[in-house]
């Protein structure tokens, strides 16, 4: 059994990397953005947010001043037997304890009286979520602060829409967050189809959290849909923070659930360009690894 202190240090690590650390694939897309945009302010806008991912990871400081809502998706190995009690304990202290540690703004609060008890944890929160490995005996903890306040819809499609209206959904969501610079863009859009409602909308948050720029969905008809979208979005021209530009997402990915076959469940999330994501692997030794790819 992995020991509630190797749980909460890994915890700490995550949360702390996700907030000062922009990851590798992420660096490497805005870069890209950077290259490939044409119009003289969304690129100089992109060199800002280049030039302050360094700065943050250099000096250890938040990757931005809205820190979201810090979760954490856990994937525990089926040979792992971890205390889930304790490993709630350690990733609600370790929270606590980055928010205090970095200076982190306290954005969760109580929905109805709104004290704010100033450390990210209260009542559900930080969301955990777990999966599971088999036949491994190691954790992942995979820290995510991603905001809540703009560019996530759903929609309840019909089994007649199909793709096409799939396709409109996205772009509807797009234009009406994108023209008012309020989705950070350039993003990583997440697009979740099928399921029940609750499963679209966690699979559209976790299509745009926990996947890596350039992965490319097993089903090729899924991981087509996810070059159409990736070209049709970037064609809307909303650039970097709304302006009129060429980068609007770094990245489409879709995840999909088998639906009701009446329906076509959808929903869309954005990620910003301030991707706060970050992996590490604990082992029943304590050893810990980050690890660059959460899948």
């Amino acid at each position: 059994m992995i020991d509630y202190d190797d749980l909460y240090q890994a915890a700490h690590e995550a949360n702390r990397l996700a907030a000062t650390t922009l990851p590798v694939d992420v660096k490497k897309a805005l870069r890209e953005c950077l290259e490939r945009e044409t119009q003289p302010l969304p690129k100089r806008i992109i060199g800002y947010m280049c030039e302050g991912a360094e700065i943050a990871e250099t000096e250890q400081r938040p990757l931005c001043a809205d820190v979201g809502c810090p979760r954490f998706y856990v994937k525990v190995g089926g040979k792992a037997s971890p205390d889930f009690i304790g490993l709630e304990k350690a990733i609600r202290r370790a929270t606590a304890d980055v928010t205090h540690e970095l200076k982190m703004r306290s954005n969760r609060c109580h929905p109805i009286s709104r004290h704010n008890p100033g450390n990210n944890v209260g009542v559900m929160a930080p969301n955990i979520e777990y999966s599971f490995e088999p036949d491994v005996d190691w954790i992942d903890l995979t820290s995510v602060h991603k905001g809540g306040a703009f560019g996530s819809d759903y929609r309840m499609l019909f089994a007649g829409d199909g793709v096409p209206g799939i396709r409109r959904f996205v772009l509807d969501v797009v234009s009406e967050f994108g023209r008012r610079g309020l989705a950070c863009q350039p993003v990583i859009l997440g697009v979740g189809a099928g399921g029940t409602k609750d499963q679209c909308v966690t699979l559209g948050k976790e299509a745009a959290t926990l996947r890596i720029i350039g992965d490319r969905h097993p089903d090729p008809a899924v991981a087509e849909l996810e070059e159409e979208l990736l070209e049709l979005v970037n064609r809307t021209k909303f650039g970097a923070m709304g302006y009129y530009g060429d980068c609007f997402a770094m990245d489409v990915h879709v995840e999909i659930a088998y639906n009701h076959s009446a329906t076509l469940p959808v929903s869309v999330h954005h990620f910003c360009q301030a991707a706060r994501r970050a992996t590490v692997r604990v082992h029943p030794t304590g050893q810990r690894e980050v690890r660059e790819n959460p899948a």
